[in-house]
């Protein structure tokens, strides 16, 4: 282990190594993490993947390395004298003694701010379900009219026009200007997008709405990401499709219009079918017309024919017909025949069996009703009262069943077997 410090009679002196490790922690505790922004100079990519250049500006220079990993997210190539912000770990390399910035990422100066709200706005967005698929409305092909929304003094303008008029001439087209880049532009926007709005609420015939504008640094475009302005196209009546920038340029409209077009020609080409197209496809539906037409004729001349033929000769039809009756005729009588004797034979079954299931059935009967007497004739009162019993009853006719229904000098009559007695209560004697 070397020590830190070596002692010098008196005087303490630093190795180097441990100077720079001194150094480098002092720097750590001190900045790191450490934001910088400066011109990149002499940007170098090793086979390794890792970059190596240099921070400078008019006053200062650091020297720094970007390794693979970090290097692998950037979403832009860095070129020498491009103005970028770094962030970065301020240390000691070494092996050199050199003062060094290990880069974690960067972006263009000036976007980092920026870019931080787009993906807050764009997450905000994205949780709310303005982006999904499922509310995406399908493009008309045909459209009876198309509003743009872009500034009349844009290229975006032209070259909109320009691509409208070559495929669809016949097709009006309604303007709403209104600013495209600085601090007014997405409060002119919206209001451009309301009044096109509200002509639809009137009954305009409006299909499509085309949102343009030409391409330029995030800081130009920056009044697409504006979050109101996203919530108003998420509220169009009719398709909204967008067409901001170049085709590697995205904001925030384009994730909520229904369709994103990668430039304000393509937006108008996706707009409507071009008129060449709809005329051969008209020219291809009247070929198909025709050949079906005549398809149809061919085929019922064919039949007309066919009829013609049977009907100029009616002997040799009458002469197939006679030739099948021939031969139908006799299966027809030998199915006759075999059916008479069928029926015959189950005539003459029925009628030999019908007396004795006739006879059985009303044995049967009578057995039945037999046992039917039997049980009324057991049930009959009187045969009870042969048996010793008797029926006593009060002078209006109800029953006495128990001796708390009598009292004294109650006048009963009482039923036997072969007639009734009339009784008189003298006393009663409960059991």
């Amino acid at each position: 282990m070397i020590e830190t410090l070596v002692t010098r009679g008196n005087a303490k002196a630093w190795q180097v190594g441990a100077l720079c490790r001194a150094i480098a922690d002092s720097l750590d505790a001190r900045f790191n993490p450490v934001n910088v922004v400066g011109e990149v100079s002499g940007f170098v990519r090793a086979s390794s993947g890792h970059c190596y250049f240099s921070l400078k500006d008019a006053s200062g220079q650091l020297r720094c390395a970007m390794f693979r990993r970090a290097a692998g997210m950037l979403d832009f190539q860095p070129k020498d004298g491009e103005l970028v912000e770094v962030r970065a770990r301020l240390g000691v390399y070494e092996p050199r003694g050199e003062l060094q910035l290990v880069v974690e990422s960067m972006s263009k100066a000036g976007q980092g701010t920026l870019f931080e709200q787009f993906l807050q706005i764009k997450a905000r967005l994205e949780q709310e379900g303005l982006f999904e698929a499922a509310r995406k409305r399908p493009i008309v092909p045909m459209p009876r009219a198309i509003g743009v929304v872009t500034s009349l003094g844009a290229a975006a303008w032209h070259d909109t026009m320009t691509a409208l008029r070559r495929r669809v001439p016949h097709i009006p087209v309604m303007l709403a200007p209104a600013s495209v880049q600085g601090a007014n532009a997405p409060a002119e926007l919206i209001a451009a997008l309301e009044a096109l709005y509200a002509q639809i609420r009137d009954g305009a015939t409006l299909d499509i709405i085309l949102l343009v504008r030409g391409g330029g640094a995030i800081e130009d475009l920056w009044a697409f990401n504006d979050e109101l302005l996203a919530r108003t196209v998420a509220l169009s009546p009719v398709p909204v499709i967008s067409g901001v920038g170049h085709e590697t340029d995205f904001t925030i409209v384009d994730f909520v219009a229904d369709l994103r077009a990668p430039t304000p020609t393509a937006a108008a080409e996706l707009a409507a079918v071009p008129t060449d197209a709809l005329l051969a496809q008209l020219d291809n539906m009247e070929q198909r017309v025709i050949s079906g037409a005549l398809h149809w004729l061919d085929r019922e001349a064919q039949s007309l024919d066919r009829l013609a033929a049977q009907i100029s000769r009616p002997s040799a039809l009458l002469g197939r017909q006679a030739m099948q009756l021939a031969r139908y005729e006799p299966r027809i009588a030998h199915a006759v025949g075999r059916h008479v004797q069928i029926q015959g034979q189950r005539l003459q079954w029925h009628t030999q069996s019908l007396p004795r299931l006739a006879s059985s059935a009303l044995q049967k009967k009578q057995a039945a009703n037999q046992r039917l007497v039997s049980r009324l004739k057991a049930l009959d009162p009187h045969q009870v009262l042969q048996r010793g019993f008797v029926w006593l009853m009060q002078a209006d006719g109800s029953a006495i069943t128990r001796v708390s229904q009598t009292y004294p000098e109650q006048a009963l009559t009482a039923t036997l077997g072969d007639g009734t007695v009339d009784l008189r209560v003298t006393h009663s004697r409960p059991i």
